[in-house]
């Protein structure tokens, strides 16, 4: 049988045909099986990377809330707040072309750390976080902010972003009372991972540090719409609000910031009772001095003034300033990071003779009638050597107004024998010295007033079989009685002594944020015990003649009713001061702490202060002066501000119809 040569070739072309249709049969069905896996099974897994290759979740950084104070009259002064940072950040996975040309233009442009950039690069590669932003440098200032953006086209991946940064307004005024920022470590990062991240800012003083929870706000978050060739000039003012500055990328292309926007919530404020205007004055007072100034209404326990000198701005600890400067402040010599008005205690010295007085009388081991006359030394039996008073001739028979307005020595000398050392610290304990006053503040010293059982538990176990080493002696008293030996108090303890006679008797609470207002405690003090001491204290500061004048007369103002009671506290022992024959011979590291406590009765609001010079030698010369100063410069402001607010309230009044 004959094969047709063409049915033949027909079959095997239709046989291979067959075999292709099968072919693309079976590549269709793969086809379309991937496809159904791609869009219908894995649907959701592929729109995840899609949306996280075209979005990027912007932090939003929320500003600390407000601190606010007064000035004088005028109230919700603004003590700290908050200004616009730019920071400069670096994307790898927004970066199409080498770190190493990035960086070099970078330094070219602005003169970076290449290496330093190029470490931190290679630190994101290693930990495959492309996504993370590299900050290049912090708080840059408008001009390099300008710069970069301008050659935004050669620096793809580089952007800035605004973020809100702590501004104290009177810079180094109240610095150390508002504390410090710092950027969180790796500890607390540990420890509060849902708090903070790394660079965050933590209060680590004052009232930042106390209040940290309330100041700090919620951080917000915004879906940034990105492409490969950059990213949007993300801007975030200092109230917490986004916004975008620039809404092209480097190339041109046009960007969307997404609508799912979680706004930062701005911490809650504050507002305190200082007084920027008289804590200024005070700062001012104590300039070149080692020292402290308390100024506390006398009625409400509102606390004025604190301040401490040395001291430093805040503000250096969140500038682009160089950490040479923080770095001197945090280590240099003398310490300007403790606040001296209650972080710092010192011998209370004569200032102690108001507590003396009020627990005599309280006690009635004394009244308005009780001499004692004073030669100029005292004696206790069985001791050779004397105890001198200050003035060495002796004020003779003096009664306890006198002995207050001139600081007669050797009448405390024979009220503490009386009173003995227990009566003295019960009565201390209650007048708030050798304890914390409770002022919202953190780090107060509780200083100390010795008593028996103080000694005894802190020598006993080192001489457990020498009782005579932990004994109380009645020499101790002697000099407990004019506030040497270990006493130890805080200006700010102090000041709150002299509240008690400013107010009529009552305890105050020292306080700062007006949410912690209190009201005064129970009246301890008598009237009679009151009214005697204020005569003391008035009479002290008189200037004669006729009248005697008293150790605080350069307080003395005319026309005003002012209390005051000058100090000095023996630094070091007396066997260094008798190396030298005039006083003005002895080094000033060697002399007395000046101290003068004052208050004023006949002005409202009634204060109650306290000044510490360190080594100012005498309060009378040192303290008493600057007292006056103060004073003067507070109710002169007060009336000023009175004249203001009349002529505004007329203006106001007279534009109504």
């Amino acid at each position: 049988m004959k094969v047709d040569p063409q049915k033949e070739q027909y079959d095997g072309f239709s046989g291979r045909l067959f075999f292709i249709a099968i072919l693309i049969a079976l590549a269709m069905v793969v086809l379309v099986t991937r496809l159904w896996s791609l869009q219908i099974v894995r649907w959701d897994e592929f729109r995840e990377k899609s949306t996280s290759n075209r979005l990027r979740i912007q932090r939003l950084e929320s500003p600390r809330g407000m601190i606010y104070g007064r000035n004088g009259l005028e109230m919700n002064v603004v003590l700290a707040d908050n200004r616009a940072a730019r920071d400069l950040l670096f994307v790898l996975a927004d970066c199409d072309r080498e770190p190493e040309e990035i960086s070099s233009r970078l330094n070219k442009l602005i003169g970076i750390d290449e290496e330093e950039l190029l470490k931190k690069i290679r630190k994101a590669e290693k930990d495959k976080q492309p996504h993370r932003q590299i900050i290049i440098r912090k708080d840059i200032p408008r001009s390099v902010a300008g710069r970069v953006e301008e050659y935004a086209y050669a620096l793809p991946g580089v952007f800035t972003v605004v973020r809100p940064v702590r501004r104290y307004v009177y810079g180094k005024t109240g610095g150390q009372l508002l504390g410090y920022l710092s950027e969180v470590n790796r500890k607390e990062l540990n420890q509060d991972q849902s708090e903070y991240r790394m660079g965050d800012l933590k209060g680590r003083s004052g009232l930042e540090r106390l209040y940290e929870d309330t100041l700090r706000g919620t951080d917000g978050r915004m879906l940034v719409t990105k492409f490969a060739t950059g990213v949007p000039q993300l801007r975030t003012d200092p109230y917490g609000n986004p916004y975008v500055e620039n809404l092209v990328d480097s190339y041109g292309h046009n960007l969307q910031v997404e609508e799912e926007i979680e706004p930062s919530i701005a911490g809650e404020s504050i507002h305190i009772s200082l007084d920027i205007g008289l804590q200024a004055k005070a700062e001012e007072l104590l300039k070149g001095e080692e020292g402290a100034i308390v100024v506390l209404n006398a009625d409400t326990g509102e606390t004025l003034v604190l301040a401490s000198s040395p001291g430093y701005d805040p503000g250096v600890f969140v500038s682009r300033r160089g950490s040479r400067e923080r770095m001197e402040i945090l280590k240099g010599k003398p310490n300007r990071m403790i606040n001296r008005a209650f972080q710092e205690v010192y011998p209370p010295g004569s200032a102690f003779k108001v507590l003396m007085a009020a627990a005599a009388l309280e006690e009635g081991i004394i009244d308005e009638n009780t001499t004692f006359t004073c030669w100029g030394r005292f004696h206790l039996p069985g001791v050779r050597r004397p105890w001198h008073c200050w003035r060495r001739v002796g004020h003779g028979k003096v009664n306890v107004v006198d002995a207050l307005a001139f600081s007669c020595d050797v009448y405390f000398y024979e009220v503490g024998q009386e009173l003995s050392v227990d009566r003295i610290k019960e009565w201390s304990t209650k007048m708030g010295l050798g304890v914390k006053t409770g002022l919202d503040m953190p780090g107060e010293e509780p200083g100390l007033i010795p008593s028996r059982e103080w000694k005894e538990k802190r020598l006993k176990p080192k001489h457990p079989n020498e009782p005579w080493e932990y004994r109380w002696y009645p020499g101790e008293t002697v000099n407990l009685s004019i506030g040497q030996g270990s006493a130890n108090s805080t200006p700010l303890q102090c000041a709150v002594l002299m509240a008690f006679i400013v107010n009529g008797g009552y305890l105050v609470q020292p306080y700062l944020n007006e949410a912690n207002a209190r009201k005064p405690g129970e009246q301890l003090l008598s009237n009679k015990t009151v009214d005697l001491i204020r005569e003391g204290l008035l009479k002290c500061v008189a200037k004669g003649p006729p009248a005697p004048t008293g150790t605080g007369h350069r307080a003395y103002i005319e026309g005003m009713t002012i209390l005051g009671k000058t100090g000095s506290a023996q630094n070091v022992s007396l066997i260094h001061h008798e190396k030298y024959e005039n006083e003005e011979d002895i080094p000033k590291e060697l002399r007395d702490h000046a101290w003068f406590i004052s208050g004023v009765l006949d002005r409202e609001p009634r204060i109650a202060i306290c000044i510490l010079v360190e080594h100012g030698h005498h309060g009378s010369s040192a303290a008493a002066p600057l007292a006056k100063e103060l004073i003067e410069y507070f109710y002169a402001s007060l009336e000023v501000d009175k004249d203001r607010l009349v002529l505004s309230q007329e203006n106001t009044g007279s534009k109504r119809p």
